[in-house]
C-alpha cells in the first residue's frame, strides 16, 4: 500500500519521515504548478488534503519537520517572475475551526483573554470564506499604485498590471479618502464564468482547468494583461494593511466604507452577537452554498470593535479576534473488521479500527482512530454524550467516516439499522497487550495506560526512537531499523547503552547479518517494485555502520534541551526542554532543582481548597493569609467575623461554606492547607514561563523512580552537556521575573502576561528572591509580603503600562 494511504496514527517514524520529504516535494511541484504556469494538476481539495496530511504527520513527529515544511509558510514563496512587493502590515492566515464546540471555546477565549462575562456584549462579524486568492491594493493620494499577491505572507507578487483589468477593482478613490489606504480581499473566478472558460477551452481542443480557485490564481499571474482581462475575474473587499487614517472603528464598518468607496463587498457579511447566531448564519450560508455563484470552503468570524481586535493581538501566524469555521469534511460509510490497541511512547493504549477500504475525499481510508474508551462508547474528552448510548462501536459494525479536517480518518457515528446480531460491545483490555502489565487510567483522564514502564518493550522501542530523533539527540542514520534490531539482540536496554555499542561489533554483525538473510529470503518472494525495495532495505542495512557509530561519537556533545526533550518525559516537550534549560543551565541544576521542589510538593488540603469552583490564585492567596501559624482553637476572632474580613465575595464564600459544610470546618480546612502549601521552591520552579505545575510533577515523578535516576546518572557519565546563551532581546524588562498579584483594572491577568512575555519577561506564578518586579493591582495578598520580605520592587498597574510604553 502507498504511505500517502496508510492512516497517519499508522505511519512509522521512518514512513513518516519518507512522507514528509515527498509531501514537502509534491507541494512545491503543485505550488510551481498553480503559480507560475497556470497549469494545475490536481482539484483544490486534493491539494489542500496534502498540506492538512502534511500537518498531521508533523503533529504526530515533530522531529521530523523539514526545513522546507510546507507548515513553515503562510502562503506561497513569490514568482522570480514578478517584481517582488514587501507588504508594509504581513497577511496573516487565519485558524480554522470544525464544530459548533470550537465556535464556542472561539468566542469564550475572546471573553476570557479580555477579562468579561459571556454576556453576548461583544459582536461579530460573519461572512462567507471565499475560495480565492488573496490580494493586498495599495492606493496612495486616492490612485492605485501596485497590487500584490499574499505570497508567503510577508513578501508577495507585484500584479499590478494585471489587476487593472478587473473592472470591479477602481483605479481611483473618491474625494477624501486618507492618503494611503491598502484594501485587501480576494480574487476569485464566477463558476458561471469558469464553467464558460472551459467550454470554450474544450471547443478550442485545449486543456481543460480543474476549479475556479486555481484558473483565478493562473490568470492573475500571467505575464501577458490581455489573458488576464479575457478572463473576467472578480473581487470581494473584506480587510486592509497599511492605513494613514481610519475611517470607522469597527469591522463592519470598515467593510461599509470599503463599498462606499465602489469596492466589491459580500452582501451575505452580518454583524451578530452571540454563538448561536453565529452557528445559524453558518447553517443558512451552507444550505446557500451549493447556489452561490463563487466558490466558498467555510464562514469566517471576526470581533466587530477595531479597539478589542487590538487588544487581543496576534499569535505567531494568526490573529485571536478572527476564525475560520470550515465545513464538514467528506463522509463515507464502512465497515469495522477489528479494534486494535496500539502501544504508544508513554504508554498510551490507543484503540484504532480496522476498516473495510474505502475512500474518502480521494483517499484510501482503512484504519481510524477511536480515540480512547469513553470514545467507543459515544462520550467526548470532555465528558459530554457526542453519541448515543446504544451508538457504541462494535466490530462488524457500519460506521459514517470523516477525514477530520479532511486529513484524520476518524468514526463518527454508528449505522444502529446494519448492525448485525453478532456484534457485542467492545471491552477494552485492563492489560496491555505488548508485555501483558496492567493497565490503569489516572481519575480525570481519558487515557488508559500500561504500567509496565521500561519492561514494556513497546514503550521502550518508542521511546529509543524519540531518544534518537532529529529534534532530540539527532543521531543521524540511526532509524526505527537499528533501534528494533539492537534492542531485539538485547543491546539496548537503557540510553546509556546506545554509547557502548561500539562494544558489541560482533553481536552487531550477526543481527544484520541475519536481517540482511531474512530480507534476502523475502526478496525471493517478491518480485517487481516490492523486490526492489526490500533490495534497497538491504543496501541500507549494511551501509554506514561506521557513519553511524561516528554520528554516536557526536551526539556525545549535547545541548541540555535537547537532553531533556530526548529523556521522553510525558508533559515535557520541546518548549519546556527550552525553558528548563534556560532556567538552571546544568543538568546538575535541574536534577538538584527538581529533588528540592519535591520535598515542597503541595498537599491534598491544599489542592481540596484550591480546586473548590470559583476558587483562583487570588481568592486562595485571600484564604491563606487569613490564618495565622497558631491555629489552635479558642482564638479572640469569631469564625463568622473571620470569613467576613476575608475579601472574597459572597458567592464564593457561599461555595467555600457548601464544599466544606459550615465556617467552623471551613476554617480548619484552611488551616490546613495552609500547612500543606506548596514550598518557595516548589512554586519557584512550576512558577517557570512555560513549565508549570503539570510538568513538574512529571519531572518529580519520572525522578522518584530510582532506575529512572541511575539510567540518567549513567547517561550523563557519556555525555558532554552544555547550554548556548540565546541572544537577549533589548527592551526595558527583557530577561526580568515578573509576578503579577491582585486585581488588574487596565487588563485581563492573560493579556498581561502575554504582553510581558511578548516583551521578553518571564512571568511567574510566585514571588521569590529572584523576582525582579511585581505588578500589584487592588487586593493584592500573600505575594506583596512575599515582595516586601525579599525586597522585590512593586509597582501599580498604571506604573507597569507607562514601563512598557
Amino acid at each position: 500500500m502507498a504511505e500517502h494511504s496508510i492512516a497517519v496514527e499508522d505511519l512509522t517514524e521512518e514512513q513518516a519521515r519518507a512522507e514528509l520529504a515527498r509531501l514537502a516535494s509534491e507541494i512545491a511541484r503543485h505550488d510551481a504548478l498553480y503559480h507560475g504556469k497556470d497549469r494545475p494538476e490536481i482539484s483544490d481539495a486534493d491539494y489542500d488534503a496534502l498540506k492538512r496530511r502534511n500537518d498531521a504527520i508533523e503533529a504526530r513527529f515533530p522531529s521530523l519537520i523539514l526545513p522546507e515544511s510546507p507548515s513553515h509558510r503562510v502562503g506561497a514563496a513569490p514568482s522570480e517572475t514578478f517584481q517582488q512587493v514587501v507588504h508594509a502590515r504581513p497577511m496573516l492566515s487565519l485558524d480554522n475551526t470544525f464544530s459548533d464546540e470550537d465556535v464556542a471555546d472561539f468566542v469564550a477565549s475572546v471573553y476570557r483573554f479580555l477579562g468579561r462575562l459571556p454576556d453576548d456584549s461583544i459582536a461579530f462579524t460573519a461572512e462567507p470564506k471565499i475560495d480565492g486568492l488573496s490580494m493586498s491594493l495599495r492606493y496612495e493620494n486616492g490612485r492605485l499604485v501596485n497590487a500584490a499577491t499574499r505570497g508567503d505572507g510577508t513578501t508577495g507578487e507585484n500584479v499590478t498590471a494585471n489587476i487593472r483589468t478587473i473592472k470591479e477593482i477602481p483605479q481611483q478613490l473618491p474625494a477624501g479618502v486618507p492618503a494611503v489606504v491598502e484594501v485587501r480581499g480576494e480574487v476569485y473566478m464566477a463558476k458561471s464564468d469558469f464553467l464558460a472558460l472551459n467550454a470554450q477551452m474544450e471547443s478550442e481542443g485545449k486543456p481543460t482547468y480543474v476549479n475556479p480557485r486555481n484558473t483565478a490564481s493562473g490568470s492573475l499571474r500571467q505575464l501577458d494583461p490581455k489573458v488576464t482581462a479575457s478572463r473576467n475575474l472578480r473581487f470581494f473587499a473584506y480587510a486592509w494593511g497599511e492605513m494613514s487614517d481610519m475611517p470607522a472603528d469597527t469591522q463592519m464598518g470598515m467593510v461599509e466604507t470599503f463599498r462606499e468607496w465602489g469596492f466589491p463587498v459580500n452582501p451575505l457579511m452580518k454583524r451578530l452577537n452571540s454563538t448561536a447566531e453565529l452557528l445559524d448564519h453558518y447553517r443558512q450560508i451552507g444550505l446557500m452554498r451549493a447556489d452561490l455563484d463563487y466558490d466558498i470552503d467555510g464562514v469566517v468570524y471576526k470581533v466587530d470593535q477595531l479597539d478589542l481586535q487590538e487588544r487581543l493581538g496576534f499569535r505567531s501566524r494568526s490573529p485571536r479576534w478572527a476564525t475560520a469555521h470550515k465545513f464538514p469534511a467528506e463522509q463515507a460509510f464502512t465497515t469495522v473488521e477489528a479494534i486494535d490497541i496500539q502501544v504508544g511512547r508513554t504508554g498510551a493504549l490507543t484503540p484504532v479500527a480496522r476498516l473495510e477500504p474505502i475512500t474518502v475525499g480521494g483517499v484510501v481510508v482503512t484504519n481510524a482512530t477511536l480515540h480512547n474508551a469513553d470514545y467507543i462508547n459515544g462520550i467526548g474528552n470532555s465528558g459530554e454524550r457526542i453519541r448515543p448510548v446504544d451508538h457504541d462501536i462494535r466490530v462488524g459494525d457500519t460506521v459514517i467516516v470523516q477525514r477530520a479536517g479532511d486529513v484524520i480518518p476518524q468514526v463518527l457515528d454508528v449505522v444502529l439499522e446494519k448492525r448485525p446480531a453478532t456484534a457485542v460491545p467492545y471491552e477494552f483490555p485492563t492489560k496491555c497487550p505488548v508485555c501483558g502489565s496492567h493497565a490503569a487510567r489516572e481519575e480525570g483522564e481519558t487515557v488508559w495506560r500500561c504500567t509496565g514502564g521500561l519492561i514494556c518493550s513497546a514503550q521502550q522501542i518508542e521511546r529509543f526512537r524519540h531518544f534518537v530523533s532529529r529534534d532530540a539527540l539527532d543521531i543521524e542514520g540511526f532509524g526505527e531499523q537499528y533501534v528494533e534490531l539492537f534492542f531485539n539482540a538485547g543491546l539496548l536496554r537503557t540510553p546509556a547503552d546506545i554509547f557502548r555499542l561500539h562494544l558489541h561489533a560482533d553481536t552487531i554483525k550477526r543481527v544484520v547479518l541475519e536481517y540482511r538473510e531474512k530480507l534476502q529470503k523475502e526478496r525471493e518472494e517478491r518480485t517487481g517494485k516490492a523486490r526492489k525495495k526490500i533490495s534497497a532495505e538491504q543496501d541500507r542495512s549494511f551501509e554506514g555502520m561506521e557513519k553511524l557509530f561516528s554520528a554516536i561519537e557526536r551526539a556525545r556533545r549535547v545541548s541540555l534541551d535537547r537532553l531533556i526533550y530526548a529523556l521522553g518525559i510525558r508533559n515535557i516537550g520541546e518548549v519546556t526542554a527550552k525553558a528548563l534549560a534556560r532556567r538552571y543551565v546544568t543538568p546538575k541544576a535541574l536534577i538538584d532543582a527538581v529533588f528540592l521542589a519535591a520535598r515542597g510538593r503541595p498537599g491534598h488540603d491544599w489542592y481540596a481548597l484550591f480546586s473548590v469552583d470559583g476558587i483562583g490564585e487570588v481568592a486562595l492567596d485571600k484564604l491563606l493569609g487569613s490564618v495565622g501559624p497558631d491555629t489552635r482553637p479558642g482564638l479572640a476572632l469569631s469564625r463568622k467575623a473571620w470569613l467576613a474580613s476575608i475579601g472574597l465575595n459572597k458567592r464564593q464564600k457561599e461555595k467555600l461554606v457548601a464544599r466544606f459544610g459550615d465556617v467552623d470546618s471551613l476554617y480548619d480546612a484552611v488551616c490546613e492547607a495552609k500547612r500543606a502549601s506548596p514550598s518557595v521552591a516548589y512554586r519557584d520552579f512550576s512558577g517557570v514561563k512555560d513549565v508549570g505545575e503539570v510538568a513538574t510533577e512529571s519531572l518529580i515523578e519520572f525522578l522518584a523512580e530510582r532506575h529512572n535516576e541511575e539510567a540518567l546518572n549513567d547517561l550523563l557519565s557519556y555525555l558532554d552537556v552544555f547550554y548556548e546563551v540565546p541572544i537577549a532581546v533589548s527592551t526595558e524588562i527583557s530577561g526580568k521575573i515578573v509576578v503579577f498579584t491582585g486585581n488588574l483594572e487596565k487588563m485581563t491577568r492573560s493579556e498581561a502576561k502575554a504582553t510581558a512575555e511578548r516583551l521578553g519577561a518571564k512571568v511567574s506564578s510566585s514571588v521569590s528572591s529572584k523576582t525582579d518586579l511585581v505588578i500589584a493591582g487592588p487586593g493584592a495578598g500573600s505575594k506583596m509580603a512575599d515582595a516586601q520580605k525579599y525586597g522585590v520592587k512593586i509597582i501599580s498597574e498604571n506604573d507597569w503600562l507607562a514601563l512598557i510604553g
